[in-house]
């Protein structure tokens, strides 16, 4: 079957008002390509932009456009190709749990459900709806992508080959990208950290449950959870899964209305107030007191961190297996400690987009 392909087709959607002097047109949206029976729109290039300057945190340049459509037509393509292939069937459960677990990152990346939906101008079934497609796009061309690239074989000789053909100023410039995988180790609070928190977490908790202080004003002024602090401590419409166990535990059993008790989570200290739970879904305000950071030690985690290191250099174990066995950061060590970006879950980062201690740690690194 031959695959058709248009790019650059634009095809003006209208809008028309109705006024008696005259007929005003204004365009909507345009349709830049089709592949198949695939539509592109210039709104959904749009957003691939938007993502891409707030992933790598760089400004607009000229032929961002086109180079993204490029990309978005190539992963129609592969994809395309992927669906005619019956040995790279995606079964729906996969490909709903993989989106859920997309969506769930993003939303904890922004502080809850409902601020996700506020900054997509969506509600979560809207968004789903929107991302479904694009997202099973994107499995089917990975799919076919590692099914191809596994029968091929190229000898570095034959890459220098191929680039020494190339004029050097015809060569575009790649931004630097890492793949990396790590392993978590936490520094633990000392007791007085703990003590010094609990206090204050205790004097919080006693204005509210005695002092008829309001939930959402302290938090508001005392929480040190950036994602909810500002709105009251709130998450709203947040599925418990994308909690800590620690907190989610709580959330899970508490009783509607009512303060817990302090627990104990690898972010500090925190009390909680449940507002409404239907099912794995919940709304909460939550008060987090972190431990000082000045107080922390340190030592436990670096001896545990030598000894993960000495085993994959000296004894060349597996730095995935280690990972999942010993990591501490749950998001990344059921996957072998590899690292991708939450809200598209790249795992090419561009090195400028990091941070300066992860760049001043990677850059040595061959």
């Amino acid at each position: 079957m031959i695959l058709r392909l248009s790019t650059f087709l634009l095809v003006t959607l209208a809008t028309f008002t109705t006024d008696v002097w005259a007929q005003q047109e204004k365009v909507v949206d345009e349709i830049v390509a089709i592949v198949d029976d695939d539509i592109l729109l210039r709104s959904d290039v749009n957003g691939l932009i938007f993502n891409l300057l707030q992933q790598q945190n760089i400004p607009f340049e000229e032929g961002m456009f086109e180079e993204a459509l490029q990309n978005l037509v190539s992963q129609k393509v592969l994809a395309a190709h992927a669906r005619r292939d019956t040995n790279l069937a995606i079964p729906d459960e996969e490909a709903d749990l993989l989106l859920q677990q997309r969506i769930d990152d993003m939303a904890r990346q922004v502080g809850g459900q409902a601020q996700l939906e506020q900054a997509y101008g969506k509600t979560m079934l809207e968004l789903k709806r929107d991302l479904r497609n694009d997202f099973e796009d994107q499995l089917y061309a990975e799919r076919f992508q590692q099914t191809k690239l596994a029968k091929i074989r190229i000898t570095p000789a034959e890459v220098e080959d191929w680039f020494a053909q190339i004029p050097s100023d015809s060569l575009p410039e790649v931004p630097e990208a890492v793949r990396m995988s790590h392993i978590v180790k936490f520094a633990e609070p000392t007791e007085a950290a703990r003590e010094d928190a609990r206090f204050i977490l205790t004097t919080i908790r006693d204005s509210i449950v005695t002092g008829g202080g309001e939930f959402e004003a302290l938090a508001r002024a005392f929480s040190n959870d950036p994602g909810s602090a500002e709105n009251g401590g709130r998450y709203a419409g947040t599925r418990i899964s994308v909690f800590v166990p620690q907190f989610a535990a709580v959330a899970s059993r508490i009783p509607i209305g009512e303060v817990s008790d302090i627990f104990e989570t690898e972010f500090g200290l925190h009390i909680l107030r449940v507002n409404d739970r239907r099912g794995d879904v919940v709304d909460l305000n939550q008060i987090l007191v972190a431990f000082d950071i000045d107080k922390f030690d340190a030592t436990n985690a670096l001896e545990e961190l030598a000894l993960l290191r000495d085993s994959v250099i000296t004894h060349e174990a597996s730095f995935a297996k280690l990972a999942r066995e010993h990591s501490a950061e749950e998001s990344t060590a059921a996957d072998g400690g590899r690292v991708s970006d939450p809200r598209t879950g790249e795992k090419n980062l561009m090195l400028e987009g990091l941070g300066p201690l992860w760049r001043s740690s990677l850059i040595p690194l061959d």
